[in-house]
């Protein structure tokens, strides 16, 4: 991890300060969680940021939710059964309320759902691909009608495709609903300030209110991984996601600190533009040999053990190795530089190669990208690197404004949650536009599939063709979730999704 400059240094006795007036102002159960980044917009349908998911752990109850076995389990939903293997029906919980006071039934819900659907630039509409029909039997059932059997279709309605929102909030707000967003959970909306804080309080009303005990949640997005755990330890925030994998052992010794590392079920990767404006009309985007040569540059457990102290677990596909669906035999290619330069040679390309990768503007990003730049001058790209404004890099890479992005996920317990939405040319978080219909209908195909094994041979094929022919992406490591918070806060409970769920916490006096 890149350390503290004179900047950096000034930042923090500037954060300090401020913070040591905060918290000597704040009451017991108000609790502030310090974010790596700050949220994309606070709308279930068209947002695709994993912070944006930890802030709808508070705001955005779901029809399921997952436990820390990644078992599925009810929330707004009381219950399912499926009538037939494209029919399913589900009973849901009485007496839910949004936060404006309206009644949660089974038009809201039908309305949630057809809104994830269908609302222009939803990127829920691939994960909803195969539902066809949503229809209301009475006021606390529903009917969902699937064009086919769908193995991975109640795992996303354990994510923001299942978070059901406030018609009457959507109706009014329509595409602004992110800016003041309602829903069904345990807190509610107060305000956000961009780069700054985004605020939310606890609601009275909720259907499990006897499980949340913080009043006010302040959600502070601190993309500098100094800053972050300078506030953790001085008290100016009592949580910290996704903490430093170096800094592990100087926390383990901090008294006033917790520490909690999970497995993650996400990826980090490098994705290409292929196909998505002018941008891609490059060597990388449209030759697999000069992509196949960047890999191939590439050291992944170097990566790993300069940046990360070797914590993490280097890959070449998006599914873990905790997954049955993992392809054990499909390991990252060892670094090769003479065969990069060769395939460069091939391809007919003029070395050095320029390539701009974007990242994420933070320490650890950059210094993956330096470490990338070093690593790949030597087979003969010049990589520059672009590092920018999380929520800006997404809306950019949406727009076709990059060459190669380093854009990670936060993962899903179902395969199809980290695979489909990304290679699949009708995907809206395709942001390269690769397309290949072979690989399409290998997708489908696997999402039809309920056999472990038969799936897990489909996903083989699909690597064999995207991700070591075609070469659309490539894929880097497994993190680690490294969470630390107060010992004041007892009750988190750890579950691989990385997500921070309010209830059942509390914060002790000082």
């Amino acid at each position: 991890m890149i350390r503290t400059t004179l900047m950096a240094a000034l930042l923090v006795a500037t954060t300090l300060g401020t913070a040591t007036l905060g918290a000597a102002r704040a009451e017991a159960q108000d609790l502030r969680i310090a974010l790596r980044e700050d949220p994309d917009i606070l709308d279930p349908s068209l947002s695709r940021t994993y912070v944006g998911r930890i802030v709808y752990a508070s705001l955005c109850d779901k029809l399921f939710d997952i436990n820390e076995k990644l078992e599925i389990v009810p929330q707004l939903a009381t219950g399912y059964r499926w009538e037939d293997p494209q029919t399913l029906a589900i009973t849901l919980r009485e007496g839910v309320r949004f936060h404006d006071g309206e009644r949660m039934d089974a038009e809201a819900v039908r309305t949630s759902l057809m809104r994830h659907k269908t609302i222009q630039g939803s990127f829920r509409r691939a994960e909803l691909a195969s539902m066809n029909a949503v229809e209301v039997v009475d006021p606390l059932t529903v009917r969902i009608r699937l064009s086919a059997p769908s193995s991975p279709f109640m795992a996303v309605l354990t994510d923001r495709a299942g978070m059901i929102l406030s018609p009457k909030a959507t109706e009014a707000l329509g595409r602004d609903f992110g800016t003041r967003p309602v829903c069904a959970g345990p807190f509610r909306f107060v305000e956000r300030v961009a780069q700054d804080r985004i605020v939310v309080e606890r609601f009275p009303e909720y259907w499990d209110a006897g499980r949340v005990h913080i009043e006010r949640v302040t959600y502070r997005p601190i993309p500098d991984n100094t800053v972050r755990l300078a506030n953790l330890q001085s008290g100016a925030v009592e949580f910290g996601e996704r903490m430093e994998p170096d800094d592990l052992p100087r926390m383990q010794r901090d008294r006033s600190l917790r520490v909690v590392p999970v497995d993650s079920l996400g990826w980090q990767s490098i994705q290409f533009n292929l196909n998505n404006g002018a941008r891609a009309r490059t060597p990388l985007g449209q030759d697999p040999r000069v992509r196949e040569a960047f890999e191939l540059a590439i050291d992944r457990a170097a990566i790993n053990q300069v940046v990360f102290d070797g914590v993490y677990t280097i890959t070449a596909q998006p599914v873990p190795p905790s997954s049955p669906f993992h392809i054990r035999e499909f390991q990252p290619p060892p670094r090769n530089v003479e065969r990069a330069r060769a395939l460069l040679r091939e391809a007919g390309v003029t070395t050095p190669l320029p390539v701009e990768l974007t990242v994420a503007n933070n320490p650890d990003n950059r210094q993956v990208g330096e470490v990338i730049q070093a690593m790949a001058r030597e087979a003969g790209f010049d990589v520059r690197i672009n590092a920018m404004e999380f929520a800006s890099s997404l809306q950019a890479a949406t727009r076709g404004e990059f060459e190669a992005y380093m854009i990670g996920w936060s993962g899903r317990t179902d395969p199809d949650g980290n695979i489909y939405g990304f290679l699949h040319s009708n995907s809206p978080g395709n942001d390269g536009r690769y397309a290949n219909p072979e690989v399409d209908r290998l997708l489908n195909a696997a999402r039809v599939e309920s056999d472990v094994a038969k799936r897990r041979a489909i996903y083989a094929q699909i690597y064999d063709i995207a991700l070591r022919k075609d070469r659309p992406r490539i894929f880097l490591w497994h993190a680690r979730n490294i969470m630390a918070h107060s010992a004041r806060l007892t009750g988190y409970a750890p579950v691989p999704d990385g997500l921070i769920r309010l209830q059942g916490m509390r914060l002790a006096e000082r």
